[in-house]
């Protein structure tokens, strides 16, 4: 983590490498497209748009990461997640930020 994440970070730093290597669900909210061009071994992936249709998949994971190609997308859906009562939501970031975690 950077300097600049570190001062202005309200999140607590995670170990994504060890919560990945734990069997987080990995979950990709990009459009299907963006993800048949390029994902990361072992993610689903489940647009951000259809989140809130798709809660059942989510339900008895103990971790849970989402992301996709900026951040952004994955700060809505674990603002979703959230609102539906999932505490265990990481936002990842970037897909590739996540792909150089995965074996």
């Amino acid at each position: 983590m950077n300097l600049f994440q570190k001062l202005f970070s309200s999140a607590p730093a995670v170990d994504l490498k060890s919560i990945i290597d734990e069997g987080a669900f990995l979950v990709d909210v990009r459009t299907a497209g963006e993800f048949a061009e390029g994902h990361v071994k072992g993610s689903v992936n489940i647009p951000v748009d259809k989140v809130r249709t798709q809660l059942a998949k989510f339900k008895n994971k103990k971790n849970i990461i989402v992301f996709c190609r900026s951040g952004g997308r994955s700060s809505q859906a674990k603002t979703i997640l959230q609102q539906n009562g999932f505490n265990n939501v990481i936002n990842g970031g970037t897909w590739n930020n996540i792909n150089q975690f995965v074996k």
